[in-house]
């Protein structure tokens, strides 16, 4: 299969495969999921605990902008070389015992991945059930249905992805998938989907953790094929990586036969060596701690000793339209960190359902439409949006990725493509389009603010008194109005200093 890395592809990924469209606008989900009072106390909690966990270890890091750069630095390489270095990555891992799987979207590694689960079974004992470590790529293409309308059953076992499957869910959080989860709703899910789950388990989190240990030993002993993400893969020695904190994980990568690895494009490094920076920059990143509890790293095949069939299905899905703009190939050096989300006054307020696509929060409000393209009328087209540009995702990201900058130029590719679409102008274009000409001239603007003094009294209290019409209405409904002052800032001046420059 020929690969067509970094040209200027117009291919993205497709909206009916997988989980990268929102089903609706940001900004009616958003007004949802801010009437549930119960989601935002759990998100405030977790968010501010994980902010101050994340501060304390970052503050330990004496050089930790230097390493910030570094990681930046090398991700910016890695993007510039990435044919090279998928090239270099496959060479490594085939020469190492394991086999290497190209996939152009998401419906093809669904289908790569259900015909090499289904080849470790035998007729007589066919896989019926995987086990997987928590992955966003397998979340992004939707492979749990795939798998399941193939007949076979994934098994999360990721605690956090495993009560969102239990409970029916999606994930919420790039880190955290279950964060909109409090304890009592856990106890019901896993007393409702458990089978020989204790009837007087109780919301304490040991005993949550227990039963879910139980659930789990079972699966892992049982299960003949596995199915994992990779954080980081090394192209100069062909060997994965996954980080977690649990070590449910490392159970998955090494007590199965077959081990199917599913991973972004974007995920290659080009050396050994350059862990150094990210396994510093991750885990403090992410969950405010100094090392993971778990770094699980495998190259290839080893005789006699965990998976002796190692599959890497490389998955583009849109990166390579991603790849070919200049700002926007910048998204994909993002490390699933979280911190963006974190720090992110929407997303602490809405959580990540309310954007609808695998990826939540400032980043994911970037990299989905990149993955999936603007065409003017897509409900991604509204994740731009999602956002109050205080820039505090770009001070939090260890990779510096610029995500305001990004936000601000896809907002500018909606605002063209959709105008472009229209015959009729909006009113907000019309709106604009007038802001535009008024401003255009500075008398024009100087009559204009002498004007805005006729409509003090409509406004009392932040509130207008009178209806107001559209595009003013959707501002007005939940912003305060400033009352016009008395005199413009231009007589003042004149007033104050006799009119002198």
């Amino acid at each position: 299969m020929s690969t067509f890395l970094g040209l200027p592809s117009s291919r993205h990924a497709d909206l009916s495969v997988g989980h990268l469209a929102a089903p609706r606008d940001f900004p009616d989900a958003a007004r949802d999921a801010l009437r549930d009072s119960r989601l935002r106390r759990n998100l405030a909690h977790a968010t501010s605990t994980i902010r101050a966990k994340r501060a304390a270890v970052v503050d330990e890091v004496p050089d930790w902008e230097a390493l910030r750069a570094a990681g930046s630095a090398i991700k910016a390489e890695a993007m510039a070389r990435l044919p090279e270095l998928l090239e270099e990555l496959e060479r490594n891992v085939t020469a190492r015992g394991g086999q290497v799987h190209w996939a152009r979207d998401a419906a093809e590694a669904n289908q790569t991945v259900l015909r090499l689960a289904r080849a470790a079974g035998t007729p007589d004992a066919p896989v019926t059930e995987v086990v997987k470590v928590k992955s966003m790529a397998t979340q992004e293409i939707g492979l749990n249905e795939a798998l399941e309308a193939g007949g076979i059953t994934p098994i999360e076992t990721d605690l956090a992805e495993l009560i969102v499957q239990l409970g029916h869910d999606q994930p919420s959080h790039i880190l955290v998938p279950a964060i909109h989860r409090g304890r009592s709703e856990i106890r019901e899910i896993f007393l409702r989907e458990m089978a020989d789950v204790d009837p007087g388990l109780t919301d304490d989190p040991r005993q949550l953790a227990e039963a879910a240990r139980r659930y789990l030993r079972d699966k892992f002993l049982s299960a003949r094929v596995a199915v994992s993400g990779a954080n980081f893969a090394i192209a100069e020695t062909g060997t994965l990586m996954v980080v977690e904190s649990e070590g449910n994980g490392r159970m998955c990568l090494t007590l199965p036969q077959t081990l199917i690895t599913v991973m972004g494009i974007e995920k290659v490094l080009p050396r050994w060596a350059d862990l150094e920076v990210f396994l510093q920059l991750l885990p403090r990143s992410s969950t405010g701690e100094r090392m993971n509890p778990y770094t699980s790293a495998w190259t290839g095949v080893t005789p006699g000793d965990g998976p002796q069939t190692v599959h890497l299905v490389l998955v583009d899905n849109g990166r390579t339209a991603a790849l070919a703009d200049e700002l926007g190939r910048t998204a994909l050096h993002c490390i699933r960190c979280s911190a963006c989300l974190n720090v992110c006054p929407v997303y602490e307020r809405t959580g990540g359902h309310a954007y609808g696509s695998v990826y939540p929060g400032p980043i994911g409000a970037v990299l989905t439409p990149l993955l999936t393209g603007l065409d003017g009328s897509s409900h991604n087209d509204s994740l731009p949006y999602a956002s109050s540009l205080c820039g505090a995702c770009f001070d939090a990201c260890p990779v510096k990725i610029d995500i305001p900058a990004l936000l601000v130029r896809l907002r500018a590719e909606h605002v063209e493509r959709a105008a472009a679409a229209r015959r009729v102008p909006t009113s907000e274009a019309v709106a604009m389009a007038a802001a535009a000409y008024v401003m255009a001239d500075a008398d024009r603007f100087a009559r204009a603010g002498r004007a805005a003094r006729l409509g003090r009294p409509l406004v009392r209290r932040g509130r207008v008194r009178l209806p107001v019409p559209p595009p003013l209405s959707g501002w007005t409904a939940s912003r305060d109005v400033p009352t016009p002052p008395r005199e413009t800032f231009r007589e003042w001046w004149a007033r104050t200093r006799g009119g002198a420059s």
